[in-house]
């Protein structure tokens, strides 16, 4: 009795030992795989990295009463807020005049868009060529082309088609852009290049400047002038206000294009109403040219266009030459530039009107005065914002100069436009001042600049970014840490482990409890 009762202990506590480990052990890897599939998961949630399927492209031809600009842009495929972050990349200036020239000859402009296109498929890669969007956009030129000969017009923008099939870019069509639409785009490009729409934040990320105003936005073409800004109160009814979607949010801009009254048809109705004026009709003085200048102008270039079609004389030949002789009279030159406005016409309807009887909203804030207006006052050597009294005093300096002095101020001397400046430089001073109500106060707020960054201010750009709202965007690439079949079966493994672990720790406890209850009896038996 006493030697049984001496191993009983023993074997009791054997046995406990045994019980337990397994237990523990089973806990332990219970522990580890609900530990390491939190782990896992957590890990593949936060720590994803978002990849950008790259950039896209874009190409714009600005087709130009003067000259034809090709722009290619690029932004990332992901979108902000429905519009692309576009920059500019690359710029190609294609030789020769405007496409509105070309009527009678529309064939002759293909090679020199060829030529600059040839240079934009070094820039796109390859592989993109397909899906890159380009698009062309005729301005002031060519809707005077189609005003005066539609059929002419049309055939111009189908030589283009025809020569964009050939070519491996999508191309989405040529078409003749609004006067209101240049000026609105003009408006988004001049506030996108100032961040006045986004800005990035430390956290590398877009958000729209807290309390940012925008920026007017005066563009001096060939053809046409526009002048856009949004006012402080603006009748959402009147047909020169544009409502503009940008980033998420909307503006009321108002924005009104004069045709005829770009710098490059303006002079040529200034040069009509000399001869006009002149007792010699074959040799007429120029107060704006320089002194000792003399040039020779054919009827054709001077009348031909649509906007001196008004003022042609009866006896009218192509080819008749016409004698000007500058007289550099500072003076003269800006009564006579005067004339080309009709502000008599604003007389009855108050301050809220520009000229030609246009209604024009109060002008708010800072302007940006790009391409025309920029050129003029740099070359009066001045850019930036400064006073009106500076620009007063250099145009006077600059049309009091003889046309052998020119080549010594001038930052850049060119027969075609020096000799013009200070016509051009009059008449941004009557279109600013009595046109826009521009005063001594005011001007300061117009700042002259060309570009901004690498991009330059053209209504091309916000054309793009307004195309970009029509381009699907790429959905994102998102790269996980953990591959997701090592994922999958690494969460399914450490799962399973737990499960069975789990399993044989209640089995495992259910068998203690039994033995437990066994013992209990035998225990309770042996007593009795």
């Amino acid at each position: 009795m006493f030697t049984v009762l001496s191993r009983q202990p023993c074997q009791q506590t054997g046995f406990k030992v045994l019980s337990k480990t397994p237990t523990i052990i089973a806990l332990v890897f219970l522990l580890l795989s609900i530990v390491v599939v939190i782990a896992v998961t957590l890990v593949q949630i936060k720590h994803k990295e978002v990849l950008s399927p790259g950039l896209k492209y874009g190409i714009v031809l600005d087709a130009g009463s003067s000259r034809t600009t090709v722009y290619v842009y690029e932004w990332p495929a992901e979108k902000e807020n429905d519009t692309g972050i576009v920059s500019q990349t690359f710029k190609c200036s294609v030789k020769g005049p405007g496409i509105s020239s070309y009527g009678n000859n529309p064939q002759e402009m293909v090679k020199p868009i060829d030529n600059c296109m040839n240079k934009v498929k070094e820039k796109i890669p390859s592989h993109l060529h397909k899906n890159t969007p380009t698009y062309l956009g005729a301005t002031a030129g060519m809707r005077l082309l189609r005003s005066q000969n539609e059929t002419t017009a049309n055939e111009v923008l189908e030589s283009i088609q025809n020569y964009f099939s050939s070519q491996p870019f999508d191309f989405r069509g040529a078409q003749i852009i609004t006067g209101q639409e240049e000026g609105v785009y003009g408006w988004i490009t001049a506030n996108y290049l100032m961040g006045n729409f986004l800005e990035k934040t430390l956290w590398r990320t877009w958000v729209r400047p807290h309390g940012a105003e925008t920026t007017g936005a005066l563009d001096l073409g060939g053809a046409s002038t526009q002048i856009s800004f949004v006012p402080e109160e603006c009748s959402q009814n009147s047909s020169s206000t544009l409502q503009v979607q940008l980033y998420g949010y909307e503006y009321n801009v108002y924005t009104h294009s004069f045709p005829c009254y770009g710098r490059d048809e303006a002079e040529k109705r200034f040069l009509a109403s000399l001869v006009q004026n002149s007792r010699d009709k074959a040799k007429v003085d120029n107060p704006c040219y320089p002194q000792d200048y003399e040039t020779v102008i054919t009827m054709k270039h001077l009348y031909g266009s649509f906007c001196t079609e008004p003022v042609r004389p009866t006896n009218y030949n192509p080819g008749q030459l016409i004698n000007f002789r500058g007289t550099g009279n500072p003076a003269l030159c800006r009564e006579q530039v005067s004339l080309l406005f009709n502000f008599t016409a604003c007389n009855d309807k108050g301050e809220d009107c520009s000229f030609n009887g246009v209604q024009q909203p109060k002008l708010k804030g800072n302007f940006v005065a790009f391409s025309g207006f920029y050129y003029t006052a740099n070359a009066l050597n001045l850019t930036g914002h400064f006073p009106l009294a500076d620009f007063n005093s250099s145009m006077w300096f600059f049309c009091s100069r003889s046309w052998n002095q020119l080549p010594s101020i001038l930052p850049k001397f060119e027969e075609i436009y020096a000799r013009s400046y200070c016509f051009s430089a009059n008449y941004l001073y009557y279109l600013l001042v009595y046109g826009y109500k521009f005063n001594a106060e005011t001007w300061p707020q117009i700042h002259f600049r060309k570009e901004v960054g690498n991009s330059s201010i053209a209504w091309s750009l916000g054309y793009m970014m307004s195309l970009t709202n029509m381009i699907p965007a790429e959905s994102q690439l998102i790269q996980r840490p953990v591959n997701p079949s090592l994922f999958a079966g690494l969460l399914f493994f450490f799962t399973a482990v737990a499960l069975l672990c789990l399993i044989f720790v209640v089995y495992l406890c259910v068998v203690s409890r039994m033995r437990k209850n066994i013992n209990h009896m035998d225990h309770v038996l042996a007593t009795e």
